[in-house]
């Protein structure tokens, strides 16, 4: 009886040792499945199979955990990439750990390359640095754009988590060119208001303080006459000039016609030349049935300026030629050409800037105010159109407004109905 007990109790232990080494080899499994958890889960029964089973669960919802924080991640990036504004991320030691594309540009950066490098490695301005050295982060710092770009930036350092910082970077150039017009037109305001002033005030000194007789007498109040025009013509284009700047974009529902605005415009030329000047006045193609749309005042006041500049800096004897022609896709050119002075090509671009006179005291003498190309320019604008200029020193210029084809049609009482 003794031997088959034994053989049994052989056979229950090497049961146990073979369950064991199995569990054990299941329990590698599951180990070896831990340690490189991007692989399966191994197929496993009982009790190992429900750990691999709960473990694979708790995996899957990390890894959908982790999957939703780098969306929110990538949304939270992309939100500051479309940001008008740079972003730099610094870390305890002012090294950068990331870069938006912006601030790139701002800095002339690579976000890939210049990682891990400290920020004034690359960003030496004394400005900057001195800024960040200092601490003292509540104001923004303005600063010229670096690697020789024309522009200003404005910067601005904020603390955040342990020892981080954030440097946000603007682009000001604009704003800083827009205070920089708005100081240079006070003082050209100022500058010419005061000239007139000044004559006045002696003038009037004059009558106060000396026995004159009634031709000098006369000639004074004349004089006087002359510079009180003056101020007048010059508040006139500046009240004209903030008027236009004002104002909402003009409809298109009111519609003038080309041969009266023509005619008005002869008129005046003519009046302002006093037989001086030969000048002509044309209407080409369909020009007498055509209207254009707009604020009929702001355009006799860009067209007017164009043909009183042209008779003011156009010797006597000289030709002017007025011209209107429809064009082949339905917009139109209103264009002024003459045979005077010219203008060197480098004064071109900055002619329809406020108080920009390629001769100041040539303007001055004729009675020019430095407004009327800077009102052309914004009636053009808020009409749709372009300004043209061409010109060449000593054989005269041309100035074309171009009327946009939504505000140019055949005028009513030829296309209506009988």
């Amino acid at each position: 009886m003794g031997h088959p007990a034994l053989l049994a109790l052989l056979g229950a232990a090497a049961a146990v040792l073979c369950l064991t080494v199995l569990d054990t080899l299941k329990g590698y499994q599951v180990l070896d499945w831990l340690r490189t958890p991007e692989a399966h889960a191994p197929e496993l029964q009982g009790l190992w199979g429900e750990v691999a089973h709960r473990v694979q669960r708790v995996v899957r919802q990390r890894d959908q955990l982790i999957a939703e924080e780098r969306r929110r991640l990538d949304q939270f990036l992309s939100g500051i990439q479309a940001s008008p504004n740079g972003v730099i991320l610094l870390d305890d030691t002012e090294h950068i750990t990331w870069i938006s594309t912006v601030a790139a540009d701002h800095f002339g950066l690579d976000p890939t390359r210049d990682l891990y490098q400290r920020v004034t490695n690359l960003i030496r301005q004394p400005t900057f640095v001195q800024y960040l050295q200092a601490g003292d982060y509540r104001e923004p710092v303005k600063c010229l754009m670096p690697r020789g770009a024309q522009g200003y930036l404005s910067l601005q350092v904020c603390r955040y988590g342990e020892g981080l910082k954030l440097i946000l970077s603007q682009d000001i150039t604009e704003r800083e060119r827009s205070d920089t017009m708005r100081r240079d037109f006070v003082a050209n305001v100022s500058h010419e208001i005061r000239t007139p002033l000044t004559v006045l005030t002696g003038f009037i000194e004059t009558l106060g303080s000396l026995p004159l007789t009634e031709v000098e007498r006369a000639r004074v109040i004349t004089l006087m006459a002359q510079q009180a025009e003056r101020m007048r013509t010059l508040v006139a284009d500046l009240l004209t000039l903030a008027q236009i700047e004002g104002s909402p974009r003009p409809t298109s529902d009111r519609w003038i016609k080309v041969d009266a605005l023509m005619q008005r415009l002869e008129n005046d030329g003519l009046g302002l030349s006093r037989g001086r000047h030969p000048m002509s006045f044309a209407i080409e193609d369909d020009g007498p049935l055509v209207e254009i749309s707009g604020v009929e005042s702001e355009w006799l006041s860009a067209m007017g300026n164009l043909v009183s500049n042209a008779v003011r800096y156009t010797p006597d004897g000289g030709h002017i030629g007025v011209h209107w022609t429809t064009l082949p896709e339905g917009g139109g050119e209103f264009s002024v050409r003459d045979s005077g002075i010219g203008i060197e090509p480098e004064h071109i671009p900055r002619l329809t800037e406020r108080f920009y006179r390629v001769d100041g005291s040539r303007s001055r003498e004729t009675g020019g105010t430095g407004l009327g190309l800077s009102i052309v320019k914004h009636v053009v604008q808020r009409h749709g159109g372009e300004l043209r200029v061409t010109s060449e020193p000593g054989k005269g210029s041309t100035f074309t407004l171009t009327v946009p084809a939504v505000r140019v049609r055949l005028a009513q009482a030829v296309i209506q109905p009988a």
